[in-house]
This record gives C-alpha cells, sequence and structure tokens, in this order.
C-alpha cells in the first residue's frame, strides 16, 4: 500500500505528521509529490542513482532538495517497519539441528538478531546467557536439542561437537576485529568495551597468544567435519545483508520471504550491538602478533580455497 500527498511547499518534514498516522516507514519525494509506503521487491533502495539526479529544490526551500518526478528522493521516517518483527518457537519439532557456528567475537550474536527476524523463529543457544535472554533472545533458555528452535548458536570446535549438527553456518570475521571484540566482550561485557589497563596489561597479549589459534582451528574444524557447511563471511553480511541473508535462510529450509528480508535490512542493528570497536590511540598488535595471525590466516584461505569457497577477504591483511 502507497499513499500519496501532494507537496504544496516545504519539505517531507511538513507531512510528517501524515506518514507518522498512516504508520509509514518510507518517504519519497518526487518534485510536487510524496510517496510513503515500505520497501518492496518493487522497490528496494538497492539501486541508488548519483544524487545530482534528484538536486531539484523543493518549493520555498532554498537548501532542501525533492527530487523529480522521475528520480526520487527517499527518506526513513521514524515509524518503525514492523512486517518483521513478529518471532515465535517452531510448532514441530525441527527435523534437522543446524548450527550457527562461529569464532567468539565473529558477530554470533547479530546473525542470530538478523535469523529470527528473517525467518520468524527463535534460534537457540548451546549456552545460556541470561543477558541475551533478557533482551529478547528466547530461545536462549531452550535446551540445545530442544527442537522449537531455527539455529543453535555454538562456539565449539572439537569433532564431536560439530557432528552432533546436521548442518551449519559458518560464519567467520577477519581476525584482527573478532579478537578485539571478544576482547572487549571478556573485559567489558555484550555491549562493553575493555579499559585500557587491559590492553596495556598482561591480559591482551596472553590473550591474543591463546585466542589467535583458536580462530583458525575454528573453521579448519568445521570445514573438515561439518556436515552441509554453509559459509559466510561476517564483512559480506555487513556489505551486502540482502544477499548473505537469503543464502543462510534458504540452508535453514525455510522459504525466503523478500519483503520481510527487505524489513530486515531497516532493523538489522537491534538493541545489542556494539556501535563498533572503540578507537584504542594506539595499535595493540605487535609486529609478532601479526606475523603469527597472518599466518593463520593465510592458512585458512588455503583451506577454502582447497574446497572451491572463496577465500578471506583481502581486507584480513593489513596494509
Amino acid at each position: 500500500m502507497i499513499l500519496t500527498a501532494l507537496l504544496l511547499k516545504g519539505n517531507a518534514q511538513n507531512y510528517s505528521p501524515l506518514f507518522f498516522h498512516q504508520e509509514y516507514p518510507l518517504a519519497a519525494l518526487a518534485a510536487t509529490t510524496c510517496h510513503c509506503g515500505f520497501p518492496t521487491t518493487l522497490f528496494t533502495l538497492h539501486e541508488r542513482e548519483d544524487e545530482q539526479l534528484c538536486s531539484q529544490k523543493c518549493s520555498g526551500e532554498e537548501f532542501e532538495s525533492c527530487g523529480t518526478s522521475k528520480y526520487f528522493i527517499v527518506y526513513q521516517t521514524q515509524v518503525q517497519d514492523n512486517r518483521c518483527m513478529d518471532r515465535r518457537f517452531l510448532t514441530a519439532r525441527a527435523k534437522q539441528f543446524v548450527a550457527l557456528a562461529s569464532f567468539p567475537g565473529a558477530g554470533n550474536t547479530w546473525a542470530r538478531h538478523l535469523i529470527e527476524l528473517a525467518t520468524g523463529f527463535y534460534t537457540g543457544s548451546y549456552y545460556f546467557d541470561g543477558s541475551l535472554y533478557n533482551k529478547g533472545f528466547k530461545g536462549e533458555r531452550d535446551h540445545w536439542r530442544s527442537g522449537r528452535t531455527i539455529c543453535i548458536k555454538t562456539h565449539e570446535s572439537g569433532q564431536k561437537e560439530i557432528e552432533a549438527f546436521d548442518a551449519a553456518i559458518l560464519l567467520i570475521r577477519n581476525p584482527y576485529k573478532a579478537l578485539m571484540a571478544e576482547f572487549n566482550r571478556k573485559y567489558g561485557g555484550h555491549i562493553g568495551f575493555a579499559a585500557h589497563a587491559h590492553w596495556k596489561g598482561k591480559e591482551w597479549p596472553e590473550f591474543v597468544k591463546n585466542y589467535a589459534p583458536w580462530w583458525a582451528t575454528h573453521t579448519l574444524d568445521w570445514l573438515k567435519y561439518g556436515k552441509s557447511v554453509l559459509v559466510v563471511h561476517f564483512e559480506d553480511l555487513k556489505q551486502d545483508l540482502f544477499i548473505q541473508l537469503k543464502r543462510m535462510v534458504s540452508l535453514l529450509g525455510i522459504a525466503v520471504l523478500e519483503d520481510r528480508l527487505l524489513c530486515v535490512e531497516g532493523q538489522k542493528d537491534g538493541n545489542f550491538k556494539r556501535s563498533g570497536l572503540r578507537k584504542l590511540e594506539y595499535d595493540p598488535y605487535t609486529l609478532e602478533m601479526r606475523k603469527l595471525i597472518n599466518g593463520y590466516i593465510k592458512t585458512v584461505d588455503t583451506a577454502l580455497k582447497l574446497r572451491n569457497l572463496t577465500g578471506v577477504p583481502e581486507d584480513y591483511y593489513p596494509r
């Protein structure tokens, strides 16, 4: 459904009460008219044009652009797109146990959030984290073999643990970013940051020494022992959420509803995601650490390519 309003004077903000009353998340300005509605497969917002093509000024506004009859300027209103917010447990026991496997700090919690919105079903966990349950991950309390959740979060990497699953989404992230994210979580909580004293003290070097090898063996073990493993790079998921999430939902055996995926794009961050890695005043990685980690990156890259999979993204290697 699309609502169209005539713009007599001014910009989209003048008409915001109209949009909010109708509960539309998008307002598209087209010269003298404004269309409001939802992202759909016919209007995905994936194909952006040169901004200059829609720079026509609004009537009576010197600094505001209102687009043209051919090129729209699209604003996101303060209305939330709720088409993907409903979630529930599976009504019939799952036919397969699918792991959402990752090294700690690789974005597993964020991926769970995306999967729940995209499928409408709760995700489970091999562990229990009360703080995540309180943030809305209702599958957190279920035993991981309950069969009521669409997939199960795990950081495990042993052969026995891996072979307990029928399929897996393997989420891989740049180890330089993943190690720092997990260190922040370990010493600052799910939305916190490690204090400078931890980075400068003995904790950080010890952490890298113990966790960097695990980053590599985690991926190598899942590639070796996992069944029906779908590799998803965290960086690709951030860059092209629609395509990557579509792949993930397909593996889960759920019908892909593209309008729902478009809704997820507008709700992608959730209420738990960190605002990004806090910038340190210095590079915490020593030359010795980088030499070690780069070796692990090459090992994982080779293992992926030997299985005819895409190697690691180029930005895994620091410049």
